[in-house]
């Protein structure tokens, strides 16, 4: 029991190595078989036979060997390989009525060029294989010496038989393969809509470590800093332990930057997911004051309104970065904070009394940022000095949109 089982698995694997080579040439070889059978009927099957062509070997097969050529080119040419051989026996009765008729592999070549014609996708070509078919019957069956219009009705009948079943195999087979494809093309589409959806989900992470976390570890640096300078000559111990967070924090800086840089992709689009809004700058400012000492002024001027989505997250994303400058590169002792609603419009400004640098070196992805989020949103970015000192970020973003 247990060698059957050894031998069945093995003739299994034999199989599913041998089936690419199957599937290719088996036809072919089907080919190669009925070429031999031809010739070797032609050669020993013509004594007793009065249906038998008549004539020499050495021209009768050569002449059935080329009509089986055709068919190792039907990939190819699936129109023309099954005409051509069609065309072929019908050239070949003019010279022997019989010889087409005699060797039972012709008889099957033939019906099978029909059942080809039968699968071709395009109708006008199937079509027009069959009409190809039959008439190459009709010639057959005239040049035949024993043969008439009951031999001709037969096999035109069994023609037409043979290419509606390649017809039904055909439709079949290419409904299979529409199906394939879509599937094909419904899996290529899952794995954009995923690639787009975590390229989304690493911008988006980008931009909430710059933000967010960024702001937050440049206050605690900036506050550490500001606490170590205000200590008395003897606290050396304090000193110090302020300075290492002051230097972790800068590493941290550092290495989030770096992450950001990774993360970032040059053709992200800002994501406009629920963010905080202009509402809640007063939130924001008391949270700059409290945490790093600045003095920071909120003005509101004007009525404030619903905006979309877009401008409110800009207006708010420019305040939390041009504040979180200040803090880092201004040196600034006050800050003031400017949202004034007009007709149409909203105006967000942000100024300090710094050294003029409140924008740093640039070299991050802040104003790059900020002029990213307001061009979205449909609006202009200026940032530079100050004519009387200090520097000043002011965007101007149209409430629609235009």
């Amino acid at each position: 029991m247990v060698y059957l089982q050894d031998m069945t698995r093995r003739i299994a694997n034999i199989a599913r190595r041998a089936w690419p080579l199957i599937s290719r040439f088996g036809f072919d070889a089907f080919v190669l078989l009925g070429m031999l059978e031809a010739s070797l009927e032609l050669a020993f099957g013509r004594e007793h036979n009065k249906d038998a062509p008549t004539g020499s070997l050495w021209v009768l097969v050569p002449l059935t060997l080329v009509l089986f050529l055709p068919l190792f080119a039907r990939r190819r040419f699936p129109f023309g390989a099954p005409a051509a051989l069609f065309i072929y026996a019908a050239a070949i009765s003019f010279f022997e009525g019989r010889l087409v008729t005699f060797p039972f592999a012709i008889f099957l070549a033939v019906l099978t060029c029909s059942f080809l014609f039968g699968m071709l996708p395009e109708r006008r070509q199937a079509v027009s294989g069959l009409g190809i078919g039959i008439g190459a019957a009709a010639i057959v069956t005239h040049n035949h010496p024993t043969q008439g219009a009951g031999d001709f009705l037969f096999i035109g009948v069994l023609f037409t038989i043979v290419w509606l079943a390649g017809n039904a195999l055909g439709a079949k087979l290419s409904q299979y393969k529409r199906a394939e494809e879509r599937a094909e093309r419904l899996e290529r589409e899952r794995e954009e809509r995923a690639r787009a959806a975590v390229a989304e989900e690493r911008a988006r992470i980008a931009r909430e470590l710059h933000d967010v976390v960024g702001h937050s570890v440049s206050v605690m640096t900036v506050q550490a800093s500001g606490v170590r300078r205000l200590l008395r000559p003897e606290q050396e111990r304090e000193r110090e332990a302020l300075l290492v967070v002051e230097q972790t924090g800068r590493e941290a800086l550092a290495e989030m930057r770096r992450l950001v840089d990774v993360l970032r992709r040059p053709e992200e689009a800002p994501a406009l997911a629920p963010q905080p809004s202009l509402k809640h700058l007063d939130k924001l400012v008391e949270q700059v004051r409290e945490s790093s000492g600045l003095d920071v002024d909120l003005k509101v001027e004007g009525e404030a309104a619903d905006l979309p989505a877009s401008v409110d997250l800009a207006g708010y994303r420019l305040v939390q970065e041009a504040l979180t400058n200040t803090l880092k590169h201004a040196e600034a002792q006050r800050a003031e904070v400017l949202v004034r609603y007009t007709n149409g419009e909203v105006e967000v400004v942000v100024a300090d009394d710094g050294n003029g640098t409140g924008g740093g070196d640039g070299g991050g992805h802040g104003l790059v940022g900020l002029r990213e989020r307001i061009a979205v949103a449909g609006g202009e970015l200026d940032a530079g000095p100050r004519t009387g000192g200090g520097f000043q970020v002011r965007a101007r973003i149209p409430v629609n949109g235009k």
